[in-house]
């Protein structure tokens, strides 16, 4: 078995899934994704990192991270996290992980 929660790894892999994923490791529970620009904001790019932190399904089992990027004269330049979204992204996370362990449930 692997050493982190799986409903959360797999909720974490479906909201990532829209985002090009870098980097994945299941035994350290690090998911991380590509710089990504949102159709609605072309100047900006983000990547997340997700983190997975123990076996059980709560909330301070996710972490999330959101490396903001913003483009100047053509140039990416850092500006910082964002950390509404992050939250956001965990809830999301955790909604998703319930939903997954409804369903299993209920077969």
């Amino acid at each position: 078995g692997i050493p982190i929660n799986a409903l959360l790894w797999r909720a974490s892999l479906d909201i990532a899934s829209v985002l090009p994923i870098e980097d994945i490791d299941v035994f350290s529970g690090t998911l991380l994704t590509d710089w990504y620009s949102l159709p609605s904001k072309p100047s900006e790019q983000i990547k997340l990192a997700i983190f997975v932190l123990d076996k059980e399904l709560r909330s301070d089992a996710i972490r999330v991270i959101v490396y903001v990027q913003s483009r100047q004269e053509n140039i990416w330049k850092d500006a910082g996290i964002d950390t509404d979204l992050a939250t956001k992204l965990e809830e999301l996370i955790l909604t998703r992980a319930r939903e997954i362990r409804s369903t299993l449930v209920t077969q």
